[in-house]
């Protein structure tokens, strides 16, 4: 016998639905209780996040560093794509130049630092020496002591040999600092072949969260930026050369040793700002003091005096033509951004100021002008 239609009921619905009882009231938002465990919980959220960022720094700084090189050398390649050459073998190209420079600036420098170093070392009490056969120097020795104090101090760290044991620790030290350095280089210069290679495609990924209506306006603006901090690199670049050529020239003229080693290290000085010159002065002075007194002297006050001319002369010219950043603004950046981020700062804080002077051209001054 058939069973009525009406009379058939799935198993879902026959089975008996089990009671859960009655719903509550709802929480009461109001209550202290409720604002006190939400601003907990978001507190301790916010503080484990910080906490995350504060312990990857050292990895978002790498990365901030590397994808300022690929939009620094982007503009490289695309010279060398107009050739018609595809973007894959125009990096490779560009890679291959810089890591034939790194080894020669290896090969070149290595030698000539260990040498002058030990040198140094050796003649430091004989070169404190005949800095007091100056009258003047000697006067200055006789009221405040610098130059006794500081042959005493090498006279007891040599007698009691406790400059071994500095000189063991500091090679434990540099050892430390040469592995973590390989390993940031590498690091920056993989992320730096990858970011070179796929701007394009970070790029047009980057543009597709835009609404389409602004589009069309914000992908020539980014473009501009991205061009802008190319040409930042290549005025930096230019200027490091000018350094080098000066320090070439200086070296030949006085007499240095290696003078192509000192001109390739002041290359790579120059490309770190504000502190770049520092670090270079300091090494030509010192290698210039090995040779003699008023050698180092001569070599630190001309080097001085080219340091200001770039300052204030070179520098701001070169930036005003590559980036339309005035030069009160460009030194201005660069103190701001060394104080707020370190040397990253420095280094971003130029094309960000290029970039923002970019902004209001295009963008606020014309809405100001309309309005």
């Amino acid at each position: 016998m058939a069973i009525p239609r009406s009379e058939k009921k799935s198993p879902a619905k026959a089975s008996v639905r089990q009671d859960f009882g009655v719903p509550g009231a709802p929480i009461n938002q109001a209550h202290p209780f409720y604002f006190g465990f939400l601003a907990t919980a978001g507190g301790v959220v916010a503080l484990t996040v910080l906490r995350s960022l504060a312990a990857a720094s050292q990895i978002f700084v790498l990365i901030i560093i590397a994808l300022f090189f690929a939009m620094g050398l982007n503009p490289a390649v695309e010279a060398i794509r107009r050739r018609g050459i595809s973007r894959t073998k125009a990096v490779g190209l560009i890679f291959f130049i810089v890591t034939v420079f790194a080894a020669l600036f290896a090969w070149l420098m290595i030698p000539p630092v260990v040498s002058q170093g030990a040198y140094l070392i050796n003649h430091a009490p004989a070169l404190l020496s005949e800095l007091k056969n100056n009258s003047a120097i000697a006067s200055f020795n006789d009221q405040f002591g610098v130059i006794d104090t500081l042959q005493t101090k090498l006279r007891e760290v040599t007698r009691d040999g406790t400059i071994i044991v500095s000189a063991f620790g500091g090679v434990v030290g540099v050892g430390k600092s040469v592995l973590s350095g390989t390993f940031a280089g590498l690091t920056v210069l993989i992320l730096s072949l990858y970011f070179v290679i796929s701007l394009p495609k970070m790029t047009e990924m980057g543009l597709r969260l835009v609404p389409a209506s602004r589009r069309g306006r914000i992908t020539p603006l980014t473009q501009a930026v991205i061009d802008r901090i190319g040409a930042f690199v290549g005025s930096q670049i230019t200027i490091s050369f000018l350094a080098s050529f000066f320090v070439l020239i200086l070296s030949i003229s006085l007499r240095l040793p290696s003078p192509i080693a000192l001109a390739m290290l002041i290359l790579i000085c120059g490309l770190i700002p504000l502190i770049g010159h520092f670090i270079g002065c300091s090494i030509v002075t010192i290698v210039a003091l090995s040779q003699s007194v008023w050698t180092g002297i001569i070599a630190f006050l001309l080097y001085v005096l080219y340091v200001q001319i770039e300052n204030y002369a070179i520098t701001p010219k070169i930036m005003r033509k590559t980036l339309a950043v005035p030069g009160a603004v460009t030194i201005i950046a660069a103190l701001l951004g060394s104080s707020l981020l370190g040397l990253v700062g420095a280094l971003l804080a130029v094309p960000i100021a290029a970039s923002i002077i970019l902004i209001l051209d295009e963008v606020v001054y014309p809405r100001a002008d309309q309005s």
